[in-house]
């Protein structure tokens, strides 16, 4: 199972960077025609949106697998882990009411627009509203992994804090992981 979900976590990261490898083709390549040649690509402008949506989307299931999202944490850090742990599945049931919100409207937005033509490419719009059902069955899964952890007492007490304060800080806690790993190897 672990090597199941890790392709798929590999296979987000290759989209991610195929994404982001053609957005910068098209762009650069259209500001190239332009200036030099006077022409251009007419649906760079539209297939370089639609990727970037995706782009964000997909990049934001990775960080949630690698809890990197930004939260505040300083309440929650003072709290007994009883009430950490309360928290913690209170957060998680809202982010799975967000999450199926979230899924239904997609899902109703890919419906409405699948017949809807884009203006450049003539392409289907509801490619853009499919990245939303993506990304809410992705996190949903994972979110409900987490609460299941909590709910069967399976997490471990410095895992029930799932966001961090700041890029800095998440930073600064690596280093000073690593450095109590690098000295309890040392005689």
């Amino acid at each position: 199972m672990k090597k199941l979900i890790d392709g798929y976590f590999r296979l987000l990261g290759l989209l991610m960077v195929l994404c982001l490898v053609t957005m910068v083709i098209l762009v650069f390549g259209n500001v190239v025609l332009r200036y030099g040649f006077n022409s251009g690509i007419t649906s760079s402008e539209e297939v370089s949106r639609w990727l970037f949506v995706w782009l964000v989307f997909l990049g934001s299931i990775v960080a949630l697998r690698h809890r990197q999202h930004l939260g505040v944490e300083v309440v929650v850090r003072r709290l007994p882990v009883f009430g950490q742990k309360l928290c913690l599945i209170v957060s998680q049931l809202l982010m799975l009411a967000t999450l199926w919100l979230f899924l239904s409207g997609s899902w109703e937005q890919t419906l409405i627009n699948l017949n809807v033509e884009a203006p450049a490419t003539g392409w289907s719009m509801s490619i853009v509203y499919m990245v939303g059902i993506v990304f809410s069955v992705s996190a949903g899964a994972m979110v409900l992994w987490d609460l299941y952890r909590v709910l069967s007492g399976r997490i471990k007490d410095e895992e029930l804090i799932m966001v961090t304060e700041s890029e800095e800080k998440a930073e600064l806690d690596a280093l000073k992981r690593e450095l109590a790993a690098a000295e309890g190897k040392q005689p």
